[in-house]
């Protein structure tokens, strides 16, 4: 037993730390960092992709170009979305030169400051989009995956610039998300 004790610790001090969580400073109306705890158990195709895209940089300078208010901020475009020759009609509609993801669908409820990523109608479509709940939206549960829950920051969150009631299309300079960096 000591023995089999002994060989398990070695294997997990030999393999490599998962992330557990993203620090995303945000600029614009609301300025500080959210930070992010990632479910790894849950997502973990998902939560590979934000950490191995903030690794990349990709996400710094991309803006939240979705925003509604008392539903949710959404940014991870990193093809149309970076901040430098930002054009507000193709925002959106980008994503990494990564293949798109399968779901991971949990039994996670949508609650606020709870993260999930965007796809298209397709459940398969997720790729490097994603968005923060500012409220509650259980209508979305089973249909999206959670990747993670904000453990502080949720006063930065609250405070990004709103878009449009309807569509969340954002008028002027978008906030944006300056540094996504990767936590232990």
């Amino acid at each position: 037993m000591l023995r089999k004790t002994t060989a398990l610790l070695a294997l997990m001090v030999a393999s490599p730390a998962l992330a557990t969580g993203i620090d995303i400073t945000v600029t614009g109306e609301a300025n500080g960092v959210i930070s992010v705890d990632l479910f790894e158990d849950v997502a973990p195709g998902h939560v590979e992709r934000i950490t191995t895209l903030a690794e990349m940089g990709k996400y710094d300078g991309v803006v939240f170009h979705r925003v509604i208010d008392g539903f949710m901020a959404q940014t991870g475009d990193v093809k149309f979305g970076q901040i430098d020759g930002y054009d507000a009609r193709q925002a959106g509609r980008g994503g990494s030169d990564m293949g798109n993801l399968s779901a991971e669908f949990s039994e996670i409820t949508f609650d606020r400051g709870v993260v999930g990523m965007a796809r298209s109608s397709d459940p398969n479509s997720a790729n490097s989009q994603f968005f923060i709940m500012f409220a509650p939206g259980p209508f979305l549960d089973g249909q999206y995956t959670v990747v993670g829950q904000v453990t502080s920051g949720l006063d930065v969150l609250d405070a990004i610039k709103r878009g449009d009631r309807q569509s969340g299309a954002i008028e002027g300079a978008p906030d944006m998300m300056t540094n996504v960096s990767v936590t232990d």
